[in-house]
């Protein structure tokens, strides 16, 4: 190998062009013995997968379980919300609030609630006998622990003019039953029996209640709704996988019936199933437990699996009819895998990263560990398990077999004397073939679409400035809905549509979205509460809120009484001795903790309420109050918390479901910046990031502008797409960089004729294989099947109207081969003329 130096370029330039041209070759060569390998021993290779799929796929059976704590998967693992929990239970039991109103500043553990609504423009307050019979119902029901309740107004009308607030009338009621367990696991079993009579009892009471609506909601709703989502998308999953099954098999079928390969396309598919249901044996061997958001593998994995097949598919057809079977195997492994390797440890990578400890949400955290196990064991079982079926289909087609009826193919002889059906059947393109073309699977009608009629349109003159405005459309959209990005942590996104806990939660934020739940607000130090600036403090920190609070009706009890409390003895002795023990105070004993140090008591905590007037976007103003009030925790004289119990999802989720995608993309980044001097061309990893830049922009955008939030569910779509991007974009862009023709344009031909047709191929099946995810009742897949489609639309927007028509415009240039070639044939013009010029006799032997 000899590398010749252009005039003028420096020295550093050669020696990096020869460091990619060795790895190049490196790889070459390997992945060249690696076909070799598997051609020369095609059942071994079969054999070894299929015994691992045997093998994990019964102790997938065998070990199946579903994650019963949904605050585990999709709350934020580390978070102060967690920390405020665990201070305000050890200080506040649970058990010890029974009496009070708002036992829901606790994580309620067992429970049943329940919305009573009355017709539209009826008062709930006189449905009293209603509200009063399915209360008894409930409180008579078996197995029934000391249950305590609380319960609220909602669709509240005031009286007009009213100082105090006077309730005219309310549309609907919310009642809570709370169970006591006390963490109990016999208790907790028979209270998870009387959720389920709750629910079942609440169906009841519907149909004796006509002029009631009634909606329940348990602790176990939640999970129950969520694993729902699994139950109602098998049956779609199948259909999904015949969908794919069905493309990938017609995608790879030709009128040649030698050279037509529709068992490879089916085999292909099968390859990345049995691949998926190993790693999925793998996930249970190993204590994993399902979960809905798992549902995404399956078409995560099969978009870039089969994207593989049809490389390789692809690959075979370029190589030459001429050569041994075996050279053939080797020659598509080493045309192909190179690019899908890059492409595989780039989904490893950004998986990678999502599974890292940096990643805060359990479910994100999962789904990145089993995909990254999916993608090694997909890379394996492709070159392997389908590498040794596209052996055998080559051996056929080297012996002239049919490629659907594996009989041998009869002489052109034959045919002619046999009717035109059978012709049909039986032929294998030798009257298609002329003695011109050398290349017979050029008759593949996706190859000969876009030989003959998409590579002249695309890159005609006329057509160019309209794909400039399309692509100015497409970037003003996605700018637009990046602009708009919400991360509203709405847990409703991951539960089946037509759930009963929906259906609570619509009505609950119509008639119950004014008010916010009820905050406790924990002070966890001593406090001098009967100095008046204390008391200054606590009114400021208060202000904004309503308050239901012991200090203030302690200050407006002493100053009702005329009683004066300015130091530490009187103001804890009025306080214990008369003010805790009249009755209408009585329940406040259980928000202050006293401590006795000799004959001397203190105040070492307490607790008040407070609940925040909200609009209808009541999620994102209580993350508002909360990130307001924190900060004063800090900074004021008064050490405190704040806690309810829907903190635990809402603290810092926005930056919980941020960071794996920022951590992926910063890795896909930084390796493909790492490698600008080392792969094939500098300008192709430019090129490339540019382009999953562009559409990982245009899905974010477009999926914001389509109604989706920042779920754990979109950002492992987010994810997905800079590999499914990188994935497709990748071989047409090194191709386009490497290729010799005198033009852009050719060049650009060249790619599309050399890739368009797997591209075309895997995401055609892929978008199809999404259809039935339309008809899954649930939030979470109309999530994935936004997001995957946009993906994939995205991807093939770029892939095939976008990138030929940009490379066109810009850099790699060209020149320099249309400069060797002219150098080439005026050296040869040269030598000619020396010869003749020394034999002028013999002119016509030149």
């Amino acid at each position: 190998m000899c590398f010749l130096r252009r005039p003028g370029a420096p020295a550093s330039w050669i020696w990096w062009r020869m460091l990619r041209q060795v790895l190049r070759r490196g790889l070459q060569s390997f992945c060249h013995r690696l076909g070799l390998c598997v051609s020369r021993h095609p059942v071994f290779f079969l054999t070894v997968p299929a015994v691992l799929t045997i093998t994990f796929g019964l102790s997938a059976l065998n070990r199946f379980q579903p994650e019963g704590d949904l605050e585990r998967l999709v709350a934020p693992s580390h978070s102060l919300a967690k920390i405020e929990r665990s201070l305000a239970s050890s200080l506040f039991p649970l058990d010890q609030s029974k009496s009070q109103l708002y036992s829901d500043l606790h994580t309620p553990g067992r429970y049943g609630r329940v919305i009573l609504l009355s017709p539209p423009g009826d008062n709930i307050l006189l449905q009293a006998e209603g509200i009063l019979q399915t209360h008894r119902a409930v409180l008579e029901m078996k197995d029934g622990r000391n249950s305590f309740i609380g319960h609220q107004l909602g669709g509240v009308v005031e009286v007009p003019n009213s100082k105090d607030q006077r309730v005219k009338s309310a549309r609907a009621i919310q009642i809570t039953y709370y169970l006591q367990t006390y963490g109990s696991a016999t208790q907790d079993l028979i209270g998870e029996k009387w959720e389920n009579e709750f629910c079942k009892l609440m169906r009841k009471l519907q149909e004796e209640h006509q002029d009631l609506q009634l909606y329940s909601l348990a602790s176990f709703s939640l999970w129950r709704d969520f694993h729902k989502t699994s139950i109602l998308a098998r049956s779609k999953v199948l259909v999904s996988l015949v969908l794919i099954l069905t493309t990938a098999t017609l995608s790879s079928s030709m009128k040649d019936c030698l050279r037509s390969k529709p068992f490879l396309g089916l085999l292909g598919v099968l390859t990345v199933c049995i691949s998926i249901v190993t790693a999925a044996g793998i996930f249970f061997i190993t204590d994993g437990k399902y979960n809905s958001t798992l549902l995404g593998i399956p078409f995560f994995a099969m978009g870039h699996g089969t994207k593989g097949v049809f490389e390789l598919l692809s690959g075979w057809r370029r190589t030459r009819e001429n050569l041994p079977f075996k050279d053939r195997v080797a020659d598509a492994y080493s045309d192909v895998m190179v690019t899908y390797t890059m492409t595989s440890s780039l989904y490893f990578i950004t998986f990678g990263m999502g599974a890292s400890p940096f990643t805060n949400i359990e479910a994100v955290k999962v789904f990145c560990q089993n995909m990254c196990v999916s993608i090694l064991l997909n890379y394996f079982y492709v070159f392997s398990f389908f590498g040794s079926c596209l052996v055998f289909a080559g051996q056929l087609e080297q012996n002239r077999y049919h490629s659907i009826f594996c009989c041998k193919i009869p002489s052109a002889e034959y045919l002619d004397r046999k009717p035109v059906w059978f012709q049909t059947v039986m032929s294998d393109g030798h009257q298609q073939t002329s003695h011109h073309e050398t290349n017979p699977y050029q008759h593949h009608f996706i190859q000969h679409f876009l030989r003959e009629h998409y590579n002249e349109w695309i890159t005609n003159i006329y057509v160019k400035p309209f794909v400039v405005i399309l692509y100015l459309i497409y970037a003003s959209f996605s700018f637009m809905g990046c602009l708009q990005i919400s991360d509203r942590a709405n847990i409703i996104n991951l539960l089946a549509s037509d759930s009963p806990s929906i259906s609570y939660a619509m009505v609950q934020q119509k008639y119950f979205s004014n008010y916010s739940p009820v905050i406790g607000f924990y002070i966890y130090e001593p406090l001098e509460y009967w100095n008046s600036s204390v008391q200054e403090d606590l009114r400021r920190l208060c202000s904004g809120f309503t308050a239901v609070s012991w200090v203030e009706q302690y200050y407006q009890f002493l100053k009702v009484s005329n009683i004066s409390a300015s130091n530490k003895s009187d103001f804890i002795s009025v306080l214990q001795s008369s003010f805790l023990k009249k009755p209408e105070f009585q329940h406040f004993r259980n928000d202050i903790i006293f401590s006795k140090a000799g004959d001397e008591n203190n105040i070492i905590a307490s607790r008040l309420y407070l609940v925040a007037r909200t609009s209808r976007d009541k999620q994102k103003e209580v993350i508002e109050v909360l990130e307001k009030l924190r900060p004063l925790s800090l900074s004021k004289s008064i050490r405190f918390i704040v806690f309810n119990p829907s903190f635990v999802f809402m603290d810092h989720y926005g930056l919980s479901v941020t960071v794996p995608v920022l951590i992926a993309g910063f890795g896909v980044l930084l390796v493909l910046i790492l490698t600008f001097f080392l792969v094939i061309h500098p300008l192709g990893n430019f090129w490339l990031i540019l382009s999953v830049t562009s559409i990982e922009l245009g899905v974010l955008g477009l999926m914001t502008l389509w109604n989706v939030d920042m779920d754990c569910i979109s950002i492992l779509c987010l994810i997905y797409t800079l590999n499914f991007a990188i994935d497709h974009c990748a071989p047409l862009l090194y191709t386009f960089v490497l290729a010799t023709e005198h033009t852009r344009t050719q060049c650009i031909k060249s790619s599309l004729q050399e890739h368009g047709t797997a591209i075309l191929q895997n995401v055609t099946s892929f978008l199809i294989g999404l259809v039935p995810l339309l008809f899954v009742p649930s939030n979470l897949t109309f999530t994935l099947f936004k997001c995957l489609l946009l993906t994939g639309g995205c991807t093939l927007l770029h892939c095939f109207v976008i990138l030929p028509v940009f490379l066109t415009f810009f850099p790699p240039s060209k020149k320099h081969h249309k400069k060797k070639k002219r150098a080439k044939r005026k050296e040869r013009e040269e030598i000619e003329c020396i010869e003749i010029q020394e034999n002028p006799d013999h002119v016509t032997t030149v």
